[in-house]
């Protein structure tokens, strides 16, 4: 089976991908000090057996690298993948010091909308590939690099966010947006693949500055919208969908199995969403939600 995590770390973001095949992927970083002892053994005994861990950043904002220094030091980065960037900080934290560090080092890759690369979505050497595909940048796009110049200058990095896409071979597809906003994703709808999508991760942690434009919905067409960790009177709560709030759930896990995934949450008021969801009676966790059978097409990847 193979799972995705989306970690409770207050306003921020980060996930883990325990993959089918020998492949451990973390997406962003956010862990304060009262967080990133605990997280960071969780991925450590998470990942013991993997042969290829990797790292992504979506972009460079304070919630999307705090702590990346820690981690680095208590796992060793060995593949650390970003857009190609020259983004700058007037007052840089530590984490952003270490973010560029990562970013200029000889284990960068800069990805791209189309990217191949082994492991991630290739597979090579007698090892599978991870499934992940980027989606974007379009480096070419006009608002893409007026996004790279607003970074460069230190002004703003939501909008150099990349947009990644898990598959699970012959089940789930998972989605991630980073913090792109509303008006920027209408801008490069044009130029950006979006095939129908199991779970999205909203952008900009549900922000109604972030909302996924009604055109973008109709075609990723999500059986399940996430939205992640921000004060409520913020949040766009994406009426018609199904959706799971990380504000009340807590850590979130999607645990794909097959033609299913199987969600449990962290904490114990959330309660079952039978109403929402399946009910196939699972306990391979605790505070088990409910399941959704995947309504997408088998994929190749892994």
């Amino acid at each position: 089976m193979a799972l995705v995590k989306s970690l409770s770390v207050g306003n921020g973001d980060m996930f883990y991908i325990r993959h089918n095949s020998s492949n451990f992927t973390i997406i962003d970083c956010c862990m304060g000090d009262d967080l990133k002892e605990a997280i960071v053994e969780e991925v450590k005994a998470e990942s013991a057996g993997k042969e290829i861990t990797r790292f992504i950043s979506t972009h460079p904002d304070e919630d999307h690298i705090l702590g990346l220094a820690y981690l680095d030091e208590q796992i060793t980065i060995r593949n650390f993948y970003c857009v190609a960037n020259q983004a700058t900080k007037d007052d840089p934290s530590l984490s952003f010091e270490h973010y560029c560090q990562l970013r200029d080092s000889d284990i960068a890759y800069n990805v791209y909308k189309g990217s191949k690369r082994k492991w991630m979505n290739q597979s090579g050497d007698g090892r599978d590939s991870s499934g992940i595909n980027i989606h974007w940048p379009d480096v070419n796009h006009e608002s893409y690099q007026a996004a790279l110049e607003d970074a460069a200058a230190g002004l703003a990095f939501n909008n150099m966010s990349l947009v990644a896409r898990y598959s699970v071979a012959g089940g789930a597809t998972f989605m991630w947006i980073g913090d792109l906003h509303t008006k920027f994703m209408e801008e490069i709808f044009d130029s950006i693949d979006l095939p129908k999508t199991t779970v999205v991760f909203a952008p900009h942690h549900g922000r109604k500055s972030g909302k996924i434009p009604n055109s973008w919905l109709e075609k990723l067409d999500p059986q399940i919208i996430v939205i992640g960790e921000a004060p409520a009177r913020h949040l766009n709560y994406y009426s018609g969908y199904k959706i799971i709030t990380q504000n009340k759930a807590g850590d979130i896990i999607l645990d794909a199995v097959g033609e299913k995934v199987h969600i449990y949450v962290s904490e114990d008021g959330y309660g079952t969403r039978f109403d929402d969801f399946d009910n196939e009676n699972m306990s391979e966790y605790d505070n088990y939600v409910g399941s959704i059978t995947v309504e997408t097409e088998y994929t190749l990847d892994g």
